[in-house]
């Protein structure tokens, strides 16, 4: 055998012990994964796809505990303070998970769970590589790439969205007194007032001009919110988060195209990041369901049955994309702002500008 060959039956060698690695271990850990019977997952908006692992995975049962990405997080320091270490695994936005789970370090490193060569080739995954959350690249996963219409909602009869070209134009003064907005102290805009915050087209100033000057009417209820837009007692909304749920029963509610506007768009995981909370009771089953929620198949149910009015869209680019809407999707040329890069992941000064404003405004009433 010439020394060619010779590389290439050591290459070969190595290639074939490496899959058998892999194997073995997957093997081992769905064999104890089975024994623990059980992962509880706490997760926010997808749960039915839950129903997906149940039926691969018939020896292990799901216990889901769901909710919004801000109180579930509250929800388990606040079971950690009382000693009780419940979920195996959670789901929910980057931003809970980085500023309340990463920085409470309740967290184990997510990265050396995954077993899966579809899971660990980050090839398959869009702009070839894993995001991460946090700096240190290995606990706060994103597993979505979900172009954002900045949250912002209209009533096709009191608004002309031609008229919008930039996020500037909300300032117009003909909208004054005539804008709905979720309160900037609720966690559930994180994604996009790290948008606004943090591109230098935009940034502090245009969060205190809009917020500030527009007269907006304040809400903690986005159903309601949306319930008001709907029925023309508003023209715009911040926050309005099951708009198309309404746009789908025939109501005059739609998203503004904001991918076109001159600062873009964002593109975020909204409530998709995964993270593996530490001292978990059942850490082989909560390895099984990492791995298949990140396999193809994991992630394939996901965009399909993940939320009938506003589909995700998955971070894996190997996996067909029929069933996100072309709205959902990701184009080719489109003018992206990824706020999930970790430099972007520290809400606090945010926060601090959100309950500045809020204060201000409280203090005219």
């Amino acid at each position: 055998m010439g020394l060619i060959g010779l590389i290439l039956f050591s290459i070969a060698a190595q290639l074939s012990a490496a899959q058998l690695d892999w194997k073995t271990d997957w093997e081992q850990t769905v064999a104890a994964a089975k024994k623990e019977g059980q992962v509880t997952v706490y997760i926010y908006r997808y749960e039915r796809l839950l129903q997906e692992f149940k039926r691969e995975f018939p020896g292990i049962n799901v216990v889901s505990v769901t909710g919004r990405g801000n109180e579930l997080t509250t929800r388990i320091m606040s079971e950690r303070r009382a000693g009780r270490f419940i979920p195996d695994v959670y789901s929910g936005g980057p931003g809970g998970n980085y500023n309340v789970l990463y920085k409470g370090k309740a967290l184990d490193p997510i990265k050396p769970t995954f077993v899966l060569p579809e899971v660990t080739d980050e090839s398959k995954w869009y702009g070839r590589e894993h995001r991460y959350a946090d700096g240190e690249g290995k606990y706060v996963f994103a597993y979505l790439a979900s172009p954002s219409d900045a949250q912002l909602a209209y009533n096709t009869s009191l608004v002309n969205p031609k008229e919008f070209k930039s996020y500037w134009d909300l300032l117009q003064p003909k909208w004054k007194g005539k804008i709905v907005a979720l309160d900037l102290r609720d966690g559930g805009l994180g994604g996009t007032m790290q948008f606004f915050y943090y591109n230098p087209e935009l940034g502090p100033e245009f969060i205190k001009k809009f917020f500030s000057t527009m007269e907006i009417q304040y809400a903690k209820n986005f159903r309601q919110m949306t319930d008001w837009l709907a029925q023309g007692r508003y023209a715009i909304c911040f926050g309005c988060k099951d708009s198309m749920r309404a746009k789908n029963q025939g109501l005059p509610v739609e998203d503004f195209d904001s991918g076109r506007w001159k600062e873009g768009a964002s593109f975020s995981s909204g409530g998709g990041s995964l993270s593996s909370p530490n001292q978990a009771p059942h850490p082989n089953a909560a390895k099984v369901f990492i791995n298949w929620f990140l396999s193809r198949r994991g992630q394939i149910a996901l965009q399909k049955l993940g939320d009938v009015d506003d589909p995700p869209n998955s971070r894996r680019i190997d996996i067909p994309k029929d069933d996100v809407p072309p709205a959902n999707r990701m184009v080719p040329d489109g003018k992206y702002f990824d706020v999930v890069r970790p430099e972007y992941a520290d809400q606090k000064p945010i926060a601090d500008l959100a309950k500045e404003i809020m204060a201000a405004i409280e203090a005219k009433k």
